[in-house]
């Protein structure tokens, strides 16, 4: 039986024995045999997805392609409409504890490439018979990304931050026809991850933000106190900078930085969510979104004890024996 590898190409006989090797199968019938999604036995919602360039069911063609960072655009069924329960299934896609495998051809002949596991980015809210999705690849060469902004060709100094009243948006509600259409999703979240220099960029950025709103304020005397602290004791203190409110209160600023959008997801230490726990009154997320090349942004703050604004889902666990 050969193993699941990133890149290798299987057959669907191949992609079978994998996954279902105790079922029966039958060359181009049954689900295994001819179908595009089929539901992975005693798992559920995980799922495979068989792709061929250029198909066509009935009327409809499917128009499918991936972009230079890794975006997958895809269609459903075409009987298939927004109210349907494998749809729902599909736009509340929980990439941490479900897994959709994709499996791409360019011909209808020949095995199909494995690209491994998607993550849900968008839907078009308008248009069903098919739906149309938008998934990011999870395995794609982060080297391949064009949207990582080399650190030669960004600008030394930060730009300008904007603040904003808008809040992110609780569930996946899609978006419209003309915005999917023109619209750039990717999984920025776990790009921005990796680039410390946003991050520390999105830091910059509020540090002045904060020494300019108290110098405009007539305090000058604590702008001068404002603290870089993750740049002075590294990170662990649970906040990155140490600010002041005009009247001299101390604020815990802990600064996330996306290149996403307002609704990109973003992570946080055990230690910076037990901090904003303990000093709730005084701790401050200053939520850094829509990062651009000339280092200008926008942001949100959020006041106190995170867990009571946001989701939490656990990415990994730490096991020890009862």
């Amino acid at each position: 039986m050969k193993t699941l590898e990133l890149n290798n190409f299987y057959s669907r006989e191949d992609v079978h024995d994998i996954f279902s090797p105790e079922s029966n199968f039958t060359p181009g019938a049954g689900s295994w045999g001819r179908q595009g999604v089929i539901s992975i036995p005693d798992r559920e919602n995980d799922y495979i997805f068989f792709v061929t360039y250029g198909s066509s069911q009935g009327d409809h063609e499917f128009d499918e392609a991936i972009t230079s960072d890794g975006v997958f655009a895809w269609q459903s069924q075409p009987a298939k409409k927004l109210d349907n329960h494998i749809i729902k299934t599909f736009i509340n896609h929980d990439e941490i504890n479900d897994n959709i495998y994709l499996f791409l051809r360019e011909k209808k002949s020949g095995d199909y490439k494995y690209l491994g596991l998607l993550k849900y980015l968008s839907h078009d809210n308008q248009r069903e018979m098919p739906v149309y999705f938008q998934w990011q690849l999870l395995n794609w060469n982060s080297e391949k990304i064009e949207h990582e902004i080399p650190e030669s060709t960004m600008p030394d100094k930060p730009g300008e931050l904007t603040l904003t009243n808008e809040k992110p948006s609780k569930k996946n509600t899609g978006t419209s026809e003309i915005e999917f259409k023109t619209g750039k999703f990717s999984d920025y979240a776990g790009q921005d991850l990796r680039n410390k220099k946003l991050g520390d960029l999105g830091e910059e950025l509020v540090l002045k933000y904060e020494k300019n709103l108290l110098e405009l304020s007539n305090r000058k005397d604590l702008a001068e106190k404002v603290t870089h602290t993750s740049k002075v004791e590294g990170d662990g203190a649970g906040y990155d900078i140490k600010s002041f409110d005009t009247d001299g209160s101390i604020k815990y600023i802990e600064v996330k930085t996306t290149k996403g959008n307002i609704n990109t997801d973003f992570f946080m230490s055990p230690r910076e969510i037990k901090f904003s726990k303990i000093h709730k009154e005084k701790f401050y997320l200053y939520r850094v979104f829509n990062l651009t090349q000339n280092n200008n942004g926008t942001f949100y703050i959020i006041n106190g004890d995170v867990t009571e604004e946001f989701k939490m889902t656990p990415t990994s666990y730490k096991l020890s024996k009862k």
